[in-house]
């Protein structure tokens, strides 16, 4: 199991390295138009999984929406000590 600091020390590892075979560095490539398309698309399907689907189903979906969104604070190189100054 990753904590959110360390699923984003461990993209930011990818994104530094620039492995074309990563999803993280393919979805970095394509912007931030694609990756915020993502973000819309979890959201939503977050969403529907805590109307209409399980809880552990649900927390599949915040999973992968936490994913775009650590990889969109890469691709405007935000820290995530510039989001906690928010929290």
């Amino acid at each position: 199991m990753k904590r959110f600091d360390e699923l984003f020390a461990e993209l930011r590892a990818k994104a530094t390295r620039g492995d074309p075979t990563s999803g993280t560095v393919q979805e970095l490539a394509k912007g931030r138009h694609f990756i915020g398309k993502k973000i819309l698309e979890e959201a939503g399907e977050v969403w529907m999984a805590a109307e209409h689907e399980s809880k552990e189903r649900t927390a599949e979906e915040i999973s992968q929406l936490l994913y775009h969104v650590q990889v969109m604070m890469l691709a405007c190189e935000i820290s995530l000590e510039e989001v906690y100054e928010h929290l």
